[in-house]
């Protein structure tokens, strides 16, 4: 089931009258939203359903959260599908996390005037062009303190008519567009804060330093090839949850263009075909900044390239090298000119599916 489908599911069979019991249909379809959107969302996203915890919600909703940035709808920034309370709308919408908020500002006027100047300050945060068409205040036709305290919230919206939804291509294009904006909001909240002054509440900008370096291998000082290839496995390599998931959802797209698909480690991915084989890294993109991501792949399939393909064939023939395929969760744009100019192929997973560099059309890996 696609966006499109479950949203229109819900928004037809949704009763609060009947409750949250198990055996009411829009009420499961809720509870079971993670598989239902497992391939829909971004890689490493994680999906939930909300109607209710005891009394059945009056305003339904969906949330879609990075679990590198929050997976607590109490607090912090995620997405939501938020319906209306009469059921004909559903608004996509760039939250902020207002339970805990509501334990310190009580949940009336007050909290809702905290969370809209919060809300416009991380606005104007934000890319103009990122944020052009999602300016519009949802409306959950509810004067409950619940949905009007996600009225305020809400940094950026676009609302569907539930009788007139755009097509599933449309949908996941908003959805993976919104996820963007997300990791932008993420790396300004550290900037802005909403402070209480005599003439009203007042937002302050603070410059945020990160003095955090990343740790190295400390000790991995390889003599030679064969020395690399005998220590290699005992690197402790941490493998996240949403890189997991691109090797898996790459792995079962590939296998249907004819590659034979293998994980070899400390290889991510090994593509085989006609006689060739792909040396392929695979890396996340972190709050839609491809630079690190890219340097590391580079660095990486270099490296195991060298290392991992020395030696010869018994016959004094030198040990063919591996193509080589960088595999990204999003669009890496200018960099894609790059790693081709360097004979790396680029692919990257877009809400429609897979993309990629010239030299990877031409492989048959994508097209």
């Amino acid at each position: 089931m696609g966006i499109r489908d479950l949203l229109m599911e819900i928004g037809a069979t949704y009763d609060a009258t009947l409750g949250t019991k198990e055996v009411v249909p829009a009420q499961a379809l809720l509870r079971d939203v993670g598989q239902h959107l497992a391939t829909a969302v971004p890689v490493g996203y994680k999906v939930e359903g909300h109607g209710g915890n005891g009394n059945a919600a009056e305003t339904p909703w969906i949330g879609v959260f990075d679990p590198r940035l929050n997976e607590d709808p109490k607090a912090g920034l995620y997405l939501a599908y938020i319906f209306a309370a009469d059921l004909t709308t559903v608004t996509l919408t760039l939250q902020q996390g207002v339970t805990r908020l509501s334990e310190a500002l009580g949940k009336g006027g007050r909290l809702r005037s905290y969370l809209e100047t919060r809300a416009a300050a991380l606005l104007a945060e934000l890319p103009a062009e990122s944020v052009a068409g999602w300016g519009a205040r949802p409306d959950f036709k509810s004067t409950v303190a619940r949905p009007l305290s996600y009225e305020a919230g809400s940094v950026a919206a676009r609302c569907y008519d539930l009788g007139a939804l755009p097509n599933e291509d449309v949908l996941r294009t908003d959805l993976w567009h919104l996820a963007e904006v997300l990791q932008q909001a993420a790396a300004a909240e550290g900037r802005v804060a909403v402070e209480t002054a005599p003439s009203g509440l007042q937002v302050s900008y603070v410059a945020k330093v990160d003095h955090s370096k990343p740790k190295g291998l400390k000790g991995f000082r390889p003599k030679d090839s064969g020395d690399y290839v005998a220590h290699i496995p005992e690197r402790t390599i941490k493998k996240t949850r949403d890189h997991e998931d691109l090797i898996n959802r790459f792995v079962a797209y590939i296998g249907g263009r004819g590659f034979a698909a293998a994980t070899e480690h400390p290889k991510d991915i090994v593509l085989r075909r006609d006689g060739h084989e792909w040396l392929v890294e695979a890396k996340t993109v972190k709050r839609s900044n491809p630079t690190s991501a890219v340097r590391e792949a580079v660095g990486q399939l270099f490296e195991y390239s060298h290392f991992l393909y020395e030696g010869s064939d018994g016959e004094g023939n030198e040990a063919a090298k591996p193509h080589l395929l960088a595999l990204f969760t999003e669009d890496i744009k200018a960099y894609a000119p790059y790693l081709e100019s360097l004979g790396i192929a680029s692919v990257w997973m877009t809400s429609g599916g897979w993309e990629g560099s010239p030299s990877a059309v031409t492989a048959g890996l994508v097209g």
